[in-house]
């Protein structure tokens, strides 16, 4: 997985300099500004991505196992993780956030409104096995 990593850091570094000769050749203020956004977001793909094999690489005392050139498929057989099977949390965290979105539209009150709904939404999917059923 590090040559995820280094291929958004190269991605980013590829929209920098395209950037930096769309502002010369053009002037142009809104593509200059996507631009940046986009080297932003490649660049903090590529950090998360970085970071998290470095502490994958920690856990697993050495190189995960799609970055062992002698390694086998069967290697990496077992559990990957846990992924939550059902979960209606994401689609509040979604109301909500279109909550706030309208809100800047219509009034304060609504935004107000959805923010209160965001943080709830936020906290339910964070706290979502501490408690109830899936408690553990």
């Amino acid at each position: 997985m590090r040559v995820q990593a280094f291929m958004f850091y190269g991605t980013a570094v590829f929209f920098l300099a395209t950037d930096v000769v769309y502002w010369l050749w053009s002037k142009d203020w809104t593509g200059t500004t996507a631009l940046g956004l986009a080297v932003g977001l490649a660049g903090l793909i590529g950090f998360y991505a970085h970071f998290t094999i470095r502490r994958l690489e920690r856990a697993n005392d050495g190189p995960l196992y799609e970055d062992d050139p002698q390694g086998d498929i069967a290697d990496a057989a077992g559990e990957v993780g846990f992924f939550s099977p059902h979960s209606w949390w994401p689609l509040y965290i979604g109301l909500s956030a279109a909550t706030v979105s309208l809100g800047i539209v219509f009034g304060w009150w609504l935004f107000m409104f959805g923010l209160a709904a965001a943080l709830l939404s936020t906290i339910g999917l964070v706290f979502e096995y501490y408690r109830g059923h899936f408690a553990h």
